[in-house]
């Protein structure tokens, strides 16, 4: 089995999937002009008992190359029922991108290198039919009107912005979780615009690129006037239950994958894991106190005025994230921590999370201009100046061009770095302990001046800046913009 795709990010492993009935004079040609694409990727063909031979076919194209797999179901089960069915295929074999297209050569297959770059640095990418004109040669007037109608029908009602009914699309796996899947409950054509309103009601990033789609090249098409009746009636029962149960489609962030290479030399996770000594017992009530009563709505305050409703954030090093809850009704927020303990402890405290990530924040995994801004508690102060330039290095790649952050930066004179080192000097000088409460903090902000210019020379631009009795001064709040691009 392939380990990689040639075209795009080659460290995925990929999946192009193609279902078939009755297509015994294109099942051969399609799977052998995708065999001879520059993409490195395997091959799976459906077969739903197709009763002109298209499976015996393709059993005797699989014989001939083993980058083919053929699976055959009992009957004609429906063109969204063998999606979902290729997709589980797809996510129990560990394949992390999936690309669909159908077999009547409506979709080239040289369109599929182009389909797997543009889906680079996306949860999905799709084919569109409506970016350019003359995009449907040979179709009848009849058939383009019933096409375009649906497509203002699943924008207009669902608010889908994308081609929500073309099967030419790929899937970044990693990204989606299973559950988002699992959800839809079309089975026939309606499975294309209920799996891509999924996505876009749950904020997974999508991208398109025009294509041609010429009429069907050979037979006729499978899809009947029973079909679009059918398909009808599911997105008019879509819109009604996404209006009085919107909470119906709401996905929840997969359980993180932790990576065992990742190395942690501030040693996180034996802070996340303290237990129950008295010393850290009495911390960890100052240190809730200060989370909930004072960051938290200074944090919704800063983060609800700098970034509109729907946006992607990037929350870099999210700890347990305890005052992260309120945001996640409002932002898709990807959480990232090199810490095991610490996101486990935030799936826990937000299971309404976009996503998760064990990561370093100095290597992010990522693409460029993933986010449409990024934001931490807390964090910077724990690296020294390098280390703190080669984190905002790494935020600005993956912040999109005039995407903000918003940074909570401990102050050399704030009160929390007073009390807590009175504490430390309490357990130190008093108690003869050695515990360490937290990490030691090597970088406290010093002024205004002093974050400007790193954040200058990052190519950030300071916005705002507050460091008052609003909070106690506790933190100073920044707020950046990125004005230049460092890849």
């Amino acid at each position: 089995m392939s380990q990689s795709g040639a075209v795009g990010d080659t460290k995925l492993r990929t999946l192009i999937f193609v279902p078939t009935y009755n297509e015994r004079d294109n099942a051969e040609k399609m799977a052998n002009a995708l065999l001879e694409l520059p993409v490195d990727a395997d091959l799976l063909f459906m077969d739903d008992g197709s009763p002109d031979g298209t499976g015996e076919i393709l059993d005797a194209v699989a014989r001939r190359n083993p980058r083919l797999s053929v699976v055959h179901r009992q009957g004609k089960l429906g063109i969204g029922s063998a999606h979902l069915e290729g997709i589980r295929w797809a996510y129990e074999r560990g394949y992390e991108r999936l690309v669909t297209l159908d077999c009547d050569f409506t979709h080239s297959p040289d369109d599929v290198p182009r389909l797997i770059e543009k889906s680079v640095g996306y949860c999905a990418a799709t084919g569109s039919r409506y970016l350019e004109s003359d995009s449907l040669p040979g179709w009848n007037l009849l058939r383009r009107s019933l096409t375009s109608f649906g497509h203002l029908l699943t924008k207009h009602l669902l608010g889908i912005a994308f081609d929500a009914t073309g099967a030419l699309r790929a899937y970044d796996l990693r990204r989606i979780p299973r559950e988002l899947f699992e959800q839809v409950q079309a089975r026939g054509y309606g499975f294309f615009f209920e799996s891509m309103f999924l996505l876009v009601r749950n904020g997974f990033s999508i991208n398109e690129f025009p294509i041609v789609l010429p009429a069907r090249t050979y037979g006729t098409s499978k899809m009947t006037p029973r079909d679009a009746v059918r398909s009808g009636s599911q997105l008019l029962a879509l819109w009604v239950t996404s209006t009085v149960r919107p909470s119906r489609f709401r996905v929840h962030a997969a359980d993180p994958q932790i990576d065992p290479s990742l190395t942690d030399p501030q040693k996180w996770d034996s802070y996340w894991d303290q237990k129950v000594a008295a010393s850290t017992m009495a911390y960890d009530a100052i240190a809730a106190t200060y989370r909930k009563g004072i960051i938290k709505p200074e944090l919704e305050r800063a983060i609800f005025s700098t970034f509109p409703d729907g946006s992607h954030l990037l929350h870099a090093g999210c700890g347990s994230g305890q005052v992260d809850a309120a945001l996640h009704s409002r932002l898709h927020i990807t959480a990232v921590d090199i810490s095991a303990s610490a996101i486990k402890l935030y799936r826990s405290n937000n299971p309404a999370a976009f996503g998760l990530r064990h990561s370093s924040i100095l290597d992010l995994p990522y693409a460029e201009e993933t986010f449409d801004g990024a934001y931490n508690l807390g964090v910077l102060e724990h690296f020294t100046r390098d280390e703190i330039l080669a984190i905002l290095a790494e935020l600005n790649r993956v912040v999109k061009r005039g995407g903000k952050l918003v940074l909570f930066w401990p102050h050399a004179k704030a009160t929390s770095v007073a009390v807590l080192g009175a504490a430390h000097w309490m357990l130190s000088n008093v108690a003869g302990s050695s515990t360490q409460l937290h990490p030691a903090e090597v970088s406290l902000l010093q002024s205004k001046a002093w974050v400007e210019e790193l954040l200058r020379s990052s190519g950030f631009a300071l916005k705002k800046y507050s460091f008052g009795p609003r909070d106690f001064f506790v933190q100073a709040v920044v707020v950046a913009e990125k004005t230049e691009h460092r890849a």
